[in-house]
């Protein structure tokens, strides 16, 4: 049972658009910096996680190797 879609038209798609847009709340400059700040941080710190882990790992491996 197949339904056939209302086409919409190009100008009633920008009128919906336009609409939707309206809708959209945008972050004030100090929220964006705020953010910003946030994500450098969250970034360094993960940085900084992922070379110990790497540094750890490659330890273990290079005394795994001497093993051998």
């Amino acid at each position: 049972m197949a339904t056939k879609d209302k086409k919409t038209s190009p100008g009633e798609f920008v009128r919906q658009v336009r609409t939707e847009a309206s809708k959209v709340v945008w972050p004030t400059r100090q929220e964006t910096i705020t953010t910003a700040i946030m994500v450098f941080i969250m970034m360094t710190i993960m940085a900084i996680f992922f070379l110990g882990v790497d540094s750890v790992f490659g330890a273990i491996v290079k005394w795994l190797l001497t093993l051998a």
